[in-house]
């Protein structure tokens, strides 16, 4: 079943911001080339329980979660989206709605698996988590 969930990064503008990234950018090769040129958030966002990963050295089912959430979806899960209630308190502390929770496909794994891409509301505030919660890397959208 494929579910759509808009970002909230993105219901606050009103989709126009994803609509002209399409627009600009045209289609998505799923590429290390097709990296958003935003500078990384971790300018405004302070983790220091977290460390930071380049977006280039994601694998490159993350390079596609993260396209599908600029884009808005459609999401390969229904639970794709839903809040991410930082249980774990190793994100820095938010508001619940403050962080969404996205798949990340494992090949071959029956499930989910346990890579997610964590959103917040800040423009590309994502972060990766390869072992379900329990560390957490802030994606680097400039290297």
């Amino acid at each position: 079943m494929v579910h759509m969930t808009i970002p909230p990064r993105f219901a606050a503008l009103g989709g126009a911001f994803a609509v002209a990234a399409a627009l600009l950018a045209g289609p998505v090769a799923g590429t290390a080339s097709a990296a958003p040129t935003a500078t990384a958030a971790s300018a405004s966002v302070s983790v220091k329980s977290v460390g930071d990963v380049c977006y280039s050295a994601l694998p490159s089912q993350a390079h596609d979660t993260i396209s599908l959430i600029d884009q808005g979806g459609p999401f390969p899960y229904p639970r794709d989206g839903i809040v991410f209630d930082n249980r774990e308190q190793v994100l820095p502390s938010q508001s619940s709605g403050y962080y969404h929770e996205y798949t990340v496909i494992t090949p071959g794994a029956p499930t989910r698996g346990t890579r997610r891409i964590i959103t917040g509301e800040q423009d590309h505030e994502d972060y990766y988590t390869a072992d379900h919660y329990v560390t957490f890397r802030l994606v680097d959208f400039g290297c």
